[in-house]
């Protein structure tokens, strides 16, 4: 058989992928995650008691803006990576501006606070379990993505397992402040930022051998 001949053949029953197909795969993959998420979060965990109090706040939703930002820049990396197409990582650089803004709010905030204080504002009363919390919370997210990974095909794999461990690492950080009671944008700069990378590193570890098709 000649190869053209062959190259007919198999493109014959090739069916047209639906539009958005890998977009609605993950999305499906992450919020499966997510739900179990949620429910660890409010029954091993446990809601903030304020919570109604807390979400009209200020410090609520700079920690919201934050890890959400994070989690659709992270999100936007995977679609592309889960994708058998070059694409250059440098592309990805906006995903780092909420670090940025979040940097310079913790800038202000230093400068608005005495220097006494400054240790107890960047500890809080969580910094020990906050980046370990983040990262076992990012578990079920990740195994969602890993799901939905089985239908696709990256090549970039350490790649994609990273951007799949940072989606993770910041959508299970969105679910935890739920549960957190700090209020200071260095805390969560420093110890969620920690926990969302312990699951990028973990994802870049694990992509290799998980990802592999």
């Amino acid at each position: 058989m000649k190869t053209e001949t062959l190259i007919e053949a198999l493109a014959a029953s090739v069916e047209p992928v639906p539009r958005n197909a890998v977009g609605r795969r993950l999305l499906v993959g992450a919020g499966g995650g997510a739900v179990v998420t949620l429910l660890l979060v409010a029954f091993s965990l446990g809601l903030r008691p304020d919570l109604s109090k807390a979400m009209h706040g200020f410090s609520f939703w700079m920690k919201w803006t934050y890890t959400i930002s994070l989690g659709v820049g992270a999100s936007a990396m995977v679609t592309r990576l889960a994708r058998p197409e070059p694409v250059s990582l440098r592309r990805f650089w906006p995903v780092a501006i909420p670090f940025v803004l979040l940097a310079m709010l913790g800038a202000v905030e230093m400068a608005s606070t005495p220097a006494g204080d400054w240790l107890a504002m960047w500890l809080g009363k969580t910094w020990k379990k906050c980046p370990w919390l983040v990262l076992a919370l990012s578990g079920p997210i990740f195994v969602g993505l890993l799901w939905s990974f089985r239908r696709m095909a990256p090549t970039r794999l350490r790649a994609a397992g990273a951007a799949a461990g940072l989606t993770s690492g910041a959508w299970a950080a969105t679910l935890y402040c739920l549960h957190c009671p700090e209020v200071s944008a260095i805390f969560v700069l420093t110890w969620y930022t920690l926990g969302i990378g312990f699951a990028a590193g973990a994802g870049a570890i694990l992509g290799p051998r998980l990802l592999r098709w």
